[in-house]
């Protein structure tokens, strides 16, 4: 990868002594010092950016004093999914000291879309923190049924970049993935609030969102939960990471290089939702033999489709900083 490169797509930034300095994973190690800022700009940031995942498509970001939280899954408890035995009346289940030991805070809370992998936690969490929750329309309706004042529920659709002082927030309008049947598990939206949910199967997709999170003098990073998109979307995003979702089948035509291409070949790609999330999250992570299978054929994908891209896959918990 050449020097062109990573200052083209403000990736690795150089050290005070002109050079990016790399650990043996291939993160940054070392970034310059911040100059003084101009009058009238933004507020720069306090502390070091670092991304933590979670398991699925979960992931902490800790930008200065603030914690982005997007699908911040941590109760994985058992429906059968990957035992063959798949329960939708599983009852929804929030493991409280699971959640705590690892969300001493938040500030705001991303969901890609409603599914339990994704959303189970999110109103406990947001309950608890006080965070603000982004999400679709049915996101929305799905917080006031579980008790969260809409006042701290702020729907989006796609188009919206929101402001947050040190970063900004990009909602990108996306698509949820397609099993061997073109179809999805619990599809539907909530156009209105429901009942509170007891099941998994009363939490339905209810559209799907990404999110391209730019920090000020660090990295943009494009974030999606289900491994599908509408390239018209995405075309001009040019994020320096991509956490880029497995893909459960083979039903969307050309995944990985309408992707990476979509997304201008990112500088690193990082595969998500690749884990058996009803395992607890501890390392190293438990990959079901199929998707280990479907993980490696997604790492030689990207580096087929986008050759000067790193991949780099991730541990549970490890402070990776872009």
């Amino acid at each position: 990868m050449s020097v062109h490169q990573l200052d083209r797509r403000r990736f690795l930034r150089d050290t005070a002594a002109g050079a990016a300095v790399l650990t043996a994973g291939g993160l940054v190690a070392g970034v310059p010092a911040a100059a003084a800022p101009a009058a009238g700009a933004r507020p720069a940031r306090s502390g070091p950016v670092t991304f933590r995942w979670w398991g699925t498509s979960g992931w902490r970001i800790d930008i200065g004093d603030r914690t982005v939280l997007v699908d911040p899954y941590l109760s994985r408890y058992d429906t059968g999914l990957f035992r063959g035995a798949f329960d939708p009346a599983t009852p929804l289940t929030v493991r409280s000291s699971v959640v705590d030991s690892l969300v001493d805070r938040a500030t705001t809370v991303l969901v890609t879309h409603t599914h339990w992998d994704h959303f189970n936690d999110v109103p406990y969490i947001a309950g608890r923190t006080g965070a603000r929750v982004f999400g679709t329309l049915t996101a929305y309706h799905l917080g006031i049924a579980y008790g969260l004042p809409a006042g701290q529920l702020s729907p989006v659709s796609g188009g919206e970049v929101l402001e947050f002082g040190d970063h900004t927030v990009e909602v990108v309008a996306s698509l949820h993935s397609r099993n061997a049947s073109w179809s999805m598990a619990f599809p539907g939206v909530r156009v209105s609030p429901p009942s509170k949910p007891a099941t998994i199967a009363d939490l339905p997709e209810g559209d799907t969102l990404a999110y391209q999170l730019r920090v000020d003098g660090g990295p943009s990073v494009f974030l999606m939960g289900a491994s599908d998109f509408a390239a018209r979307n995405i075309t001009g995003l040019a994020p320096d990471v991509a956490m880029v979702a497995l893909p459960a089948t083979g039903s969307t035509a050309d995944y990985v290089p309408r992707l990476m291409a979509a997304l201008d070949h990112p500088a690193v790609v990082v595969p998500v939702h690749w884990d058996n999330f009803e395992t607890p999250l501890a390392n190293p992570p438990v990959v079901a033999p199929d998707d280990r299978r479907r993980l490696d054929e997604l790492v030689t994908a990207v580096r087929k489709a986008s050759p000067r891209s790193r991949v780099l896959v991730p541990e549970y918990g490890t402070a990776y900083r872009f």
